[in-house]
């Protein structure tokens, strides 16, 4: 791989926003909305974009009246220009919510207007808090054929009153995400920007065949807990073209939490992440876990840049986890002043209650990275497994971390992992050992549908 220049990695920035913006879009991308045969706007429902005015009634309207026609061709629902203030609202079967240039559908701030719900079975309580939480923005289960696209519109989460009551240690409950669709499938979400989220972005789980594709994510750099993408408990999630500035991880493939997650044993698999910019100072630009207990495999991350951002692919584990994370694949790393090139973590303490089993031992193994290019870097590698739990199968090849001026002077901090590496600089830690061949990657294409749609103005 050839190492790359500033000016090549701020043009790969330009290009992906572009693309994140609806400027220039991909032939190939979902860049637009399935053709549906019913076409409504939310104006037909009495909905109002002056930004002051709640359209919680609105919408609720709006999508029960389109769901039935979700035997007739499908239903779109259009958000002209405008600022649409509501509350939070669900989504149907074969439909399409259509964001319009300058259209930005507003949270609202009235912690009343969310209710509360069940928390996930694979983590047994909310994220957050103990028991119930708070509804996410917009939602939906059980569903299929699903798209949220349009012409860059924005859904902005407004979440500073989110993020300082969580500060402040005055939430009860866990906060809602801005997107989270539960056991669903055939999904694309496209050119659409996310703002604000008062936690998670966007989170599918318990779903098969996601497409995500040309969107923007941004948050504070400071925001808690604002995760870009976390896919959850699902599985053929394609990842693409798209722009994240998080405060947390970009990315985080997760699959339930302890002793819920090895129960519903729903693992997260054949994950393809390719063409992501991501900027996040404290988090990584791809976490597997810390929530991993159902497994995670057959996750593929090509051709990713990450600019200011603490660590590349970063595994998070810990003992009461159990589950697996392994047959994962790196190929073609672009990254730009980063704390840790490579970092693993055996020891994530966090569990949902005191019955998490301590000899539930995670099994990590199966880990490659090839054609990794990293400048300003602070150290290369700092590898933690867990003490008669090694995380084994690790791989490097093609690898070159070119130093900061404050670099630590201990490039590599090896404990507990085992694995192999060739033509990596600086020399890594005598646990991972010579290897004769470069790491391995997948000849098989991983498919993830839905396919393709046409694509209609609105």
């Amino acid at each position: 791989m050839a190492k790359k220049t500033i000016l090549q990695v701020v043009c790969a920035v330009a290009l992906v926003a572009l693309c994140a913006c609806g400027v220039a879009a991909s032939p190939s991308s979902p860049a637009g909305a399935g053709c549906r045969k019913h076409i409504a706007r939310i104006t037909e429902y009495g909905g109002v974009g002056d930004g002051r005015r709640s359209n919680t009634a609105a919408f609720a309207k709006a999508v029960a009246d389109l769901s039935l026609r979700a035997g007739d061709g499908g239903a779109a629902l259009v958000v002209p220009k405008g600022k649409w203030l509501t509350g939070p609202f669900n989504l149907t079967s074969h439909f399409t919510l259509f964001l319009d240039h300058g259209a930005e559908i507003l949270a609202s701030q009235n912690l009343e207007d969310w209710p509360l719900i069940a928390p996930l079975p694979s983590y047994g309580r909310g994220r957050d808090e103990p028991g119930p939480r708070y509804s996410n923005f917009i939602a939906g289960s059980n569903l299929t054929d699903v798209i949220i696209t349009g012409r860059n519109g924005t859904i902005n989460g407004q979440g500073q009153v989110w993020w300082d009551k969580f500060h402040a240690k005055e939430l009860t409950y866990t906060r809602g995400y801005l997107l989270e669709l539960l056991y669903s499938n055939n999904i694309i979400i496209s050119n659409v920007t996310f703002v604000d989220s008062p936690s998670w972005n966007l989170h599918p789980t318990y779903c098969t065949n996601v497409t995500i594709s040309g969107i923007t994510i941004l948050a504070p750099l400071n925001s808690p807990n604002t995760d870009g993408i976390d896919p959850d408990s699902s599985s053929h999630v394609k990842i693409e073209d798209s722009y994240i500035v998080s405060g947390d991880d970009c990315i985080a493939v997760k699959s339930g939490w302890d002793q819920y997650g090895i129960k519903f044993n729903m693992p997260s698999q054949h994950i393809l992440i390719r063409r992501l910019t991501c900027i996040s100072p404290t988090s990584a630009m791809i976490a597997l876990g810390s929530e991993m207990s159902g497994g995670i495999r057959d996750v593929r991350a090509v051709d990713n840049v990450a600019i200011d951002t603490e660590s590349a692919v970063r595994i998070k584990s810990g003992v009461g986890r159990g589950g697996y994370v392994k047959d994962v694949f790196v190929r073609g790393l672009s990254l730009h002043t980063m704390k840790w090139v490579f970092w693993m973590t055996g020891n994530y303490g966090q569990h949902p209650d005191n019955s998490s089993d301590p000899n539930a031992l995670p099994e990590v193994t199966g880990i490659n990275y090839s054609d990794v290019f990293a400048e300003n870097v602070t150290m290369a590698g700092r590898m933690e497994g867990i003490p008669n739990d090694p995380y084994t199968g690790i791989c490097m090849s093609n690898v070159t971390a070119q130093l900061a001026p404050d670099a630590k002077k201990l490039q590599w901090n090896c404990t507990d992992v085992k694995g192999v590496a060739s033509d990596v600089s600086p020399v890594p830690c005598p646990e991972l050992g010579a290897a004769g061949k470069p790491c391995a990657f997948p000849e098989e294409e991983l498919v993830i549908g839905p396919p393709e749609l046409p694509t209609c103005s609105y």
